[in-house]
């Protein structure tokens, strides 16, 4: 990363506006928890409701969907140090935000959105496993500046990133807690029975 590009990637990070703080921060986090091993790595807890969606939507799709990852080594194959960017903003515009006729962007999913996260952290695995950390950096940068400015509009009108941690965001479901409560019902029963025997042996 040359010395021009830490000012920007500042900027980004400390901007003024909170929805493009926190799409950086995003960016940041994400692809600094994909290349530190993911969910079996060391990565402390995320800063963040929407980088920790974020974290949890990426390996969720990556545990029911393996079929999705497999196909980008493939894409990625002649990438360099000089070309990662580019070839990412290229995939980005032609699969998730191509333009609708006028000129305007189809509607925003916040799938696509999370495929934007994804995709950019692949392509930072990539880099990574390849030798060219010194991309890394400037992938975060480019994910960052790219969801400013294609994704950052329309989130406002949406009314933020709530959506996106409503969507993604890591849910107890209605199973898992019905199990635990029968487990600890069961707990409380099984000590109340051991405790009565031991009184009544006691009398």
């Amino acid at each position: 990363m040359c010395q021009s590009e830490v000012p920007e990637a500042r900027v980004g990070l400390n901007s003024p506006d909170p929805l493009v703080r926190e799409a950086f921060l995003m960016a940041y986090d994400y692809i600094d928890y994909i290349t530190r091993g993911g969910a079996d790595g060391t990565m402390e807890p995320a800063p963040t409701a929407c980088t920790a969606a974020l974290r949890h939507a990426g390996d969720e799709l990556l545990f029911r969907f393996p079929i999705f990852f497999k196909r980008w080594p493939r894409v990625f194959q002649n990438v360099r140090e000089n070309t990662a960017c580019p070839t990412l903003v290229g995939i980005l515009d032609e699969h998730f935000f191509p333009p609708a006729p006028g000129g305007r962007r189809t509607d925003l999913a916040w799938s696509a959105v999370l495929s934007v996260y994804v995709l950019a952290g692949q392509m930072a695995l990539h880099c990574h496993q390849r030798g060219m950390v010194v991309v890394l950096p400037q992938l975060k940068e480019c994910v960052g500046a790219y969801v400013e400015k294609v994704i950052c509009p329309e989130i406002r009108n949406k009314g933020g990133w709530s959506g996106f941690v409503s969507r993604f965001g890591e849910k107890q479901d209605l199973e898992g807690q019905v199990k635990k409560v029968c487990c600890w019902t069961l707990l409380t029963l099984a000590l109340s029975i051991i405790t009565y025997f031991m009184w009544k042996r006691m009398t």
